[in-house]
Order: C-alpha cells, then sequence, then structure tokens
C-alpha cells in the first residue's frame, strides 16, 4: 500500500465526504436570485456539518451541475474556484475537487486552490447519458505535469456512473491494465448513480487485481453496509447518505455523519 494515504489522512480507512455545490451560471438549474452568494452559503454550511460529524476528507464537486459535460465552461472552474478560495479558512481537513466530468479541468482548479487530490474519469471510452465519452490518459497526465500539478494526487473511478464500458474486458482486466499503463493513485467503483451501492464483489475483484493500489468504494456507502465496504476497500467517498433523508439533492445532517463515522471508528479499532 502506498504511504501517502496514510500520511494525507491520518487514518486507516478514510472517508472522504462529498461537498456538493448548487448548479453555476450556465447550468439549466441555476438560480440567478439566489446568486452565487447562496451557493458559498450552501457549501459553507454543508462543510461545516461535515467536518463537526467528524470526516476524514472533502470532496467538492459540481454535482448540481445536471446534465454533466465532458468539457466544462470556464465559467463553472472559475466560480468553483472563488466559492473555495472562500472556504479555505472553514476548511479543516484535507480536500480535494471533482469538475464533473473534465479530468484537465479538474486538474486545473485542484492546481489553483491548493487541492491535494482529484477525482475523475481519466482512462477508458463509455457509453454513458451524456453520450460516448472518450478519455486521453496520456494527455491529461501531461497537462497535470505542465502546470506543475505532480502533487495532486489522481484518483482514477473505473466503473464511473451513468455509463458503460465499450469494449470486451472485464473489471480485472481493466483495473490491471490502468495500474499498469497509467499509475493511478487510487481506483475508484461506483454505482450506478449517487447513491446507489458499489458492488462488494466487485471491490473485492478490484483490490485481489491491484493490491498495492489503494481502491475505494465510490458511491452509495451507507451506515447499514459500510463495515462491509471498509473490509474490502481502503477508503469510501459517500456524500448522499449525509443528507436529510438519505438524498443526494437535501442539505448536510450533523447527526447522520457523526453516527457513520461513530461507526467507521468502532471497524477502525477492530482492523
Amino acid at each position: 500500500m502506498k504511504p501517502w494515504l496514510d500520511d494525507l489522512f491520518g487514518v486507516k480507512k478514510p472517508i472522504i465526504a462529498m461537498c456538493h455545490m448548487h448548479a453555476f451560471p450556465g447550468d439549466p438549474d441555476y438560480d440567478p436570485q439566489k446568486g452565487l452568494e447562496w451557493i458559498y452559503t450552501s457549501a459553507r454550511r454543508d462543510l461545516l456539518a461535515l467536518q463537526e460529524g467528524g470526516v476524514d476528507g472533502v470532496l467538492f464537486s459540481n454535482e448540481f451541475s445536471l446534465p454533466y459535460l465532458t468539457k466544462v465552461e470556464p465559467i463553472t472552474i472559475a466560480c468553483m474556484a472563488n466559492i473555495i478560495a472562500e472556504l479555505k479558512k472553514d476548511i479543516k481537513v484535507p480536500y480535494g475537487v471533482n469538475v464533473l466530468w473534465d479530468a484537465s479541468a479538474s486538474i486545473d482548479l485542484a492546481m489553483a486552490t491548493g487541492a491535494k487530490f482529484v477525482r475523475e474519469i481519466f482512462t477508458g471510452v463509455y457509453a454513458s447519458d451524456f453520450g460516448l465519452w472518450n478519455t486521453n490518459a496520456g494527455e491529461v497526465i501531461r497537462h497535470q505535469h505542465n502546470i506543475c500539478a505532480q502533487n495532486v494526487r489522481l484518483f482514477f473511478n473505473i466503473v464511473p456512473e451513468a455509463a458503460a464500458y465499450l469494449g470486451e474486458r472485464n473489471i480485472e482486466q481493466i483495473a490491471r491494465s490502468t495500474v499498469f499503463n497509467t499509475r493511478p493513485d487510487a481506483l475508484c467503483i461506483s454505482g450506478l448513480i449517487a447513491g446507489a451501492a458499489t458492488s462488494s464483489q466487485t471491490l473485492k475483484i478490484v483490490k485481489e487485481t491491484v493490491p498495492e493500489t489503494p481502491v475505494f468504494a465510490n458511491t452509495g456507502v451507507r451506515i447499514d453496509n459500510v463495515t462491509d465496504q471498509l473490509l474490502v476497500a481502503d477508503g469510501a467517498i459517500t456524500g448522499t447518505t449525509f443528507k436529510k433523508d438519505g438524498d443526494t439533492w437535501n442539505d448536510v445532517e450533523v447527526d447522520r455523519v457523526k453516527s457513520f463515522m461513530n461507526k467507521v471508528k468502532e471497524l477502525r479499532k477492530q482492523l
């Protein structure tokens, strides 16, 4: 296991919580009456609740920018950078960024805001709800080096939401070749959509295939399945379970976060 994971989060099996940002100018659901100040206020409220609840890290994303773009507009990156800059005085845990679904933009945003990691789709070709989804890992990673962002850790989502891999390869083959060819810092395994549980069997296959690479459960980790998920995965990225009524589009509730993290802390004692 790469020691950077322990060095960054300071715990075994880190829980990275999603801090979902509301729709930005140019997004169909943007509310011009509420404006950017409301987006900042909402993000700050969720951030503080997540930190009070005891999460180990935070991942900022433009979750409400549906339907997503594979090459985002500059206004989205600019707005996210502005809000994260305003939030930095309140951030107490390691944080990352995810500009859905644009790998280069995510790295740009990380470099601009001091984020330690990004999560994105870096490899593969997919048939998705957003059209034919192609990637160019060589180009993106060269871009990372060109802007001196080598210290930004890359979480490769190799089972993305709302998409199916094109080609006759199983997940074992995908995991093995992804690690060999692109040397990701971590792999993420997802369910169908945000809040949908990650397959424990798929997690197990990937972890056994690439045991030296951290593997994260990327969606649908809840208080009732977190033990099973973390017995296999090296950590989890989760957001929906922390929201009121377990609904992705609601606000974070600190009591839900505390209950979840208390269970995680008890599990860590047994590992």
